[in-house]
């Protein structure tokens, strides 16, 4: 399988030029150690700090196969990512940080063990992740907030290859709230996993926090699931339920006399915890609805300022 078929390394950027060049020349390295035909990179500028879109152009004019896209503003990642999708022409496409944890020498181990294991797609597993404390946490959150979602036994991470029909399959997809992850489980369930090593970072920090992990993962429910709706929907039951319930009993008390002085503690309680729980359950709602009203409105998924490589250089 790794002999014919050509592959499209999609590499979404934010500030990290100075690791390009390299990823580059180790890709190149392992394909020709393995027999595989050269890969055709296709990196997309998420209009991060630094001077990503000058490496991104003068390895574009220096290499064939090569093209940039510069993003007008930062989308994030899982939008240039698609951006890079809509313009990847290989059987195979790969998803390659831009920051050297994930070793480009195991890219070839993926694109094996689609064929190995019949799959459509294949994660790299991180042996032991490198990230910092608070980012280890989130991703934990996505990774658990995807296995109840979709119910599937699988760690997801931005270090996949996958078979050419299901990009096709999910490009379909344009709005903006946009979770590769979730389009792809919704498309196939021929999902495998292959244990790869991750490196430090060698220079500078994730564009990913632990809130913004943690609002990844409420994309993922509100886009994917009714889970939230659902949840608030049994909240409201059983805070009924209980109320009915203390009702009867404080009826029972006020029957035989055993309420004495009556309880404002329990009042303000019950109060609040109503309160908070109508609030809570107008949040998720809320949600629900923003993202419709932003998706009526045609927010876009990204927008293209400039492009490099192949057939044109702006």
């Amino acid at each position: 399988m790794t002999n014919c078929l050509h592959c499209s390394i999609v590499i979404p950027v934010y500030g990290a030029g100075h690791s390009l060049l390299s990823i580059v020349q180790r890709c190149d390295a392992a394909f020709e150690q393995q027999g595989i035909p050269l890969a055709e990179f296709i990196f997309v500028d998420d209009n991060g700090p630094g001077d990503a879109w000058t490496v991104i152009q003068q390895l574009c004019a220096e290499r064939p196969r090569t093209r940039g896209l510069q993003l007008m503003r930062n989308f994030g990642q899982h939008n240039a990512t698609m951006c890079g999708f809509a313009e990847a022409t290989g059987d195979i496409v790969v998803t390659l940080d831009d920051d050297l944890q994930h070793p480009p020498e195991c890219i070839s181990a993926l694109i094996k063990a689609l064929g190995d294991r019949q799959a459509d797609l294949v994660y790299g597993e991180y042996e032991l992740k490198q990230h910092a404390l608070g980012r280890n946490l989130g991703s934990a959150v996505v990774n658990w907030f995807y296995r109840t979602v979709f119910r599937l036994p699988v760690t997801v991470t931005s270090f996949r290859a996958m078979r050419r029909p299901l990009v096709q399959a999910i490009l379909r997809y344009d709005l903006n709230f946009t979770f590769i992850d979730g389009l792809l489980a919704w498309n196939t369930q021929r999902i495998a996993m292959v244990s790869v090593p991750h490196h430090q970072r060698t220079e500078g920090r994730s564009g990913y926090t632990l809130s913004r992990l943690i609002v990844l993962a409420m994309n993922m429910f509100t886009n994917f699931s009714l889970l939230p709706l659902q949840f608030v929907s049994i909240c409201g039951l059983v805070a009924s339920a209980v109320g009915m319930l203390l009702g009867l009993y404080y009826l029972i008390l006020a029957l035989f006399s055993q309420i004495v002085v009556p309880g404002y503690a329990s009042i303000i309680v019950a109060v609040m915890v109503m309160g908070g729980l109508q609030l809570f359950s107008l949040g998720i709602i809320g949600e629900y609805i923003g993202r419709l009203h932003l998706n009526v409105n045609r927010k876009p998924q990204y927008t293209i300022r400039s492009r490099c490589g192949a057939a044109s250089c702006d």
